[in-house]
């Protein structure tokens, strides 16, 4: 793999680097025309914001003139600000997370294809990704045979409905498996991959702990929230909530994770003036690609990966 990643202008000339960054190319034109045809509108969120977007220290801080400035974790609260106010939002960001671990499926810089929607709930959203999901699966299955072919892959449509299991239920599967997990605890990626195993190819898991999900995700009651994630061949391919859009329990919720609610005045203010009900999830582009054509590092399917020791090519 470090061959491939060191000579990677000659790693490109392959018939295989090819096929990859072309199923790829289908998967963000796939995502901008479906949203587009739908009508909604493309944002440009910025990269480099004062504050954490979403809590926690996993942030690159860096010299803004007089200030400290952030690269951005998430566009979480400007696609927020933008549904509220354009009801139906999409953009393809780079996001940044200063995580230590070198991990196969993770990067310190990645491609996000985030959506926001108001007036919806999490199972308006969870709807609109499963579509949107299929969508793109049945692009890269009609216009990359060629590509898909030369990667020796096969690629299954999955049916609509995805089957939608809890939090909890996914708890009991795991713990009969003979995993020792705990209500509460976040899923290792082995008990991903046993999900997938027992579940399906594609299916959701709803319905998650608070404590585990950032302070914008909508309470269900005193335990759990309105979170979801979509997992595919056995890894999660997206995150999605219904957001807090009543300004009193947002800042609840953000002294509640330990948070200073002055560092999101901006974000707390736009909902004092009138906010529907609004969801929103983002998928990453390199980890849908690596589940589409099957390769087990995520570097494989980023043309310049950025990890915790890699800065060139």
């Amino acid at each position: 793999l470090d061959t491939k990643l060191n000579w990677r202008f000659l790693y490109f000339r392959t018939k295989e680097a090819r096929a990859i960054f072309r199923i790829q190319t289908t998967i963000l034109k796939a995502f901008r025309e479906f949203f587009l045809e739908r009508g909604f509108i493309e944002m440009q969120p910025p990269c480099i914001i004062a504050s954490a977007s979403e809590g926690g220290a996993e942030l690159f801080s860096l010299p803004y003139f007089e200030k400290k400035a952030y690269l951005a974790q998430s566009p979480q609260l400007y696609k927020q600000m933008g549904a509220i106010s354009f009801e139906k939002v999409f953009m393809i960001v780079p996001v940044f997370r200063a995580e230590k671990f070198n991990q196969p499926t993770h990067l310190n810089e990645i491609r996000q294809m985030d959506v926001e929607i108001a007036f919806a709930n999490d199972e308006d959203a969870m709807k609109l990704l499963e579509e949107c999901f299929v969508s793109i699966l049945r692009r890269v299955k009609n216009e990359n045979e060629k590509e898909l072919e030369d990667l020796n892959v096969k690629l299954k449509i999955p049916k609509l409905p995805l089957k939608r299991i809890t939090y909890s239920e996914a708890i009991e599967i795991l713990n009969k498996k003979g995993e020792k997990i705990e209500w509460g605890e976040d899923f290792s990626k082995t008990q991903e991959r046993i999900l997938g195993k027992e579940v399906g190819e594609a299916f959701f898991i709803k319905d998650w702990p608070l404590e585990l999900k950032p302070f914008y995700a909508m309470p269900k009651d005193e335990k759990v929230c309105r979170a979801f994630d979509l997992i595919y061949r056995g890894l999660e391919i997206s995150s999605g909530t219904q957001r807090i859009h009543l300004p009193e329990l947002l800042e609840e919720r953000i002294k509640a994770k330990g948070l200073d609610p002055k560092s999101f005045e901006f974000y707390i203010t736009a909902f004092k003036y009138g906010a529907p009900e609004h969801a929103g999830w983002s998928i990453g582009l390199e980890r849908l690609t690596m589940c589409i054509v099957q390769k087990k590092n995520i570097r494989e399917v980023t043309m310049f990966p950025r990890d915790r020791h890699r800065l060139l090519p």
